[in-house]
């Protein structure tokens, strides 16, 4: 079969089980359905057959996807199908807190979920994962009950909440904390297909395709290049690198099947304008498939001017393993890697791999090769919005943060948190309270790098003080309620010199503001009064009586909007809310009717 077919005016491709025109008209009219209303933000098609696409939820969004492809259908049916995959798997909502309704509701997630209460000794509850899981996520028995309340409804009342994943061995249903599989798993083994099959596929491929990655940049492999012949029987792809070379990127293409055994390619692109480099990975047991995905992966959401944001090549294999460098090749592939890499004697021999057949011949194909090297696979299956999903988790395999991040990184501290600044916010000149704040940072040991909106879970629009807030900047706020004024100043400093790319003007001008007024106020030998015309004309009365009112704890207006449990003025965030009612509906008449069969 050849890459593209066309039969009467449908498009079919390899690896997919619908012509694209179908399953672009299937999941457009399903999302009207449930209430969604797409619009395409922005395309990009920077060399020949390579496009991609952004689209977004025209209520909401913060419900975004983007696709990539050969073709500008083909884009378009991959960020439908990736918009399809996050709303099954609730991903978009994977980082936010659901408020009170939802947390209190019938069911949090799913409507198949299952609560486990909290025991008495924070032991983990009878019937909550399986052996294997047991000992992989507790290998030193420091995992409590407690770790595993999750972080979208935050209700420990309420206990753990569990989603039934099969085992794919022995067909056993398995309940693994919805906590685990947010705080290790984030995204990777998402997918949606237009069978059940194809979306297994899709989602065991990208299993591979991380993990295969993670191992060659950090193990500094070299990898064995794709003959020149064997990329020229790929008419479509080989124009895309062609062009790419043409305007000054050289291309190499890699076998990264590690000897034939996993079905990924790579490639990378070099930079010379500026010695720097990208590595784009893809997997498919079709080696075609496997091979335009890494090329149009290469290009996704990226024009050519683009190109020149990435690291040069490095010697130092330490700093390419570190953990930190492999979590931000997950995120956006820009990472560091290894001159290794590139060493004209390859470690593997280049297999020009396939795997023949339709989407369950590939299926069966892949899970042999989690068989071969002993790894269990659990499988969740979703349906509910009438397009096949699932979610697939392979411990030991495709964690994208580690295990014993459960026990010293666990996102459930931030449900805590939550519930201080609620209360904080009411008044910020409590000191009971900013001292629990404080006391609770150190406690939890948060960077001072970190935001504030992240750790609790709201959404607000940019150019909002909250959305900019970091740890730094709250302990400068705190230090001033408590009266610390020398940790206030050295904190102000410390968002004045942080925050130079990611505050605003008027909030630098803030702190430039506080950040004079306190070391007036720290030195005994000056007087405020002698300085306040300067401060005015320099900074404006307003703002210079607002931060002495600050420092003098008259008047608690520090630029941070009031929050609290009914999220009340927080458009972008009711949003977000308002959507995950329409998704909560689907869920639940899916169940009715299922139950009903």
């Amino acid at each position: 079969m050849s890459r593209i077919e066309t039969n009467s005016a449908l498009t079919f491709i390899t690896g997919k089980d619908a012509a694209l025109e179908d399953s672009i008209e299937t999941m457009q009219t399903k999302l009207k359905s449930v209430g969604f209303d797409i619009e395409e933000a922005s395309w990009l098609n920077p060399v020949p057959n390579v496009w991609s696409v952004h689209i977004r939820d025209k209520d909401c969004p913060l419900c975004f996807t983007n696709g990539k492809g050969a073709s500008k259908k083909a884009a378009l049916a991959s960020a439908l199908g990736e918009f399809f995959e996050r709303l099954s798997c609730n991903y978009f909502w994977a980082d936010f807190y659901l408020g009170k309704k939802n947390a209190q509701s019938d069911f949090v997630h799913y409507p198949n979920e299952k609560w486990f209460n909290l025991t008495d000794d924070n032991s983990l509850p009878a019937g909550m994962l399986d052996d294997y899981l047991r000992q992989h996520y507790n290998p030193q028995n420091e995992l409590t009950a407690r770790h595993l309340v999750d972080f979208n409804s935050g209700n420990e009342k309420r206990g753990i909440c569990a989603l039934p994943f099969t085992r794919q061995d022995n067909q056993e249903t398995v309940y693994i904390p919805m906590n685990i599989v947010a705080n290790l798993y984030v995204s990777n083994g998402m997918s949606a297909g237009n069978t059940r099959t194809e979306a297994r596929v899709q989602a065991l491929s990208e299993l591979f395709e991380r993990s295969v990655k993670n191992k060659i940049i950090a193990d500094g492999i070299s990898l064995p290049e794709i003959p020149a012949k064997v990329i020229a029987s790929y008419p479509s792809i080989k124009a895309s690198i062609d062009k790419l070379e043409a305007e000054g990127f050289p291309i190499y293409s890699y076998d990264a099947s590690l000897g034939g055994k996993y079905p990924v390619i790579c490639v990378v692109l070099l930079n010379p304008t500026n010695g720097t480099c990208f590595a784009s990975f893809g997997a498919h047991p079709k080696f075609e498939v496997a091979f335009e995905r890494t090329v149009t992966e290469l290009l996704q959401g990226r024009s050519l001017k683009d190109l020149d944001v990435f690291y040069p090549p490095t010697f130092d294999n330490d700093d390419v393993a570190d953990h930190h460098n492999l979590e931000t090749h997950f995120i956006d592939s820009a990472g560091l890697i290894s001159w290794d890499l590139f060493k004209k004697k390859a470690d593997y021999e280049f297999v020009h791999w396939n795997s023949e057949g339709s989407s369950p011949d590939e299926f069966d194909a892949l899970m042999a090769a989690f068989d071969d090297i002993d790894q269990p696979v659990y499988i969740a299956d979703y349906e509910h919005l009438n397009v096949y999903s699932c979610r697939i988790l392979a411990p030991g395999l495709s964690e994208i943060y580690p295990v014993e991040d459960l026990v010293w990184r666990n996102n459930t501290g931030g449900n805590k948190l939550r519930k201080l600044m609620f209360k904080l916010s009411k008044n910020w000149f409590d000191q009971k309270q900013a001292s629990k704040v404080l006391d609770y940072l150190d406690a939890q040991d948060y960077s001072e790098q970190e935001r504030v909106f992240e750790l609790i879970g709201l959404a607000f629009e940019a150019g909002n003080p909250w959305k900019t807030l970091r740890v730094g900047e709250l302990r400068c706020l705190l230090s001033i309620t408590l009266g610390e004024l020398e940790e206030a100043q050295e904190w102000a400093q410390w968002t004045l010199d942080y925050g130079q790319s990611t505050l605003s003007p008027a909030r630098m001008r803030f702190y430039d503001c506080l950040s004079q007024a306190l070391q007036l106020e720290l030195d005994e030998n000056r007087k405020r009064k002698q300085y306040l015309n300067v401060f005015e004309r320099m900074y404006s009365a307003e703002l210079v009586q607002q931060v002495f009112d600050l420092i003098d704890l008259k008047q608690p207006n520090n630029g941070l909007s009031p929050i609290n449990y009914k999220l009340e003025g927080q458009a972008l965030h009711q949003k977000l809310l308002q959507a995950y009612d329409k998704l909560q509906k689907a869920k639940a008449a899916h169940a009715a009717k299922t139950h009903k069969l």
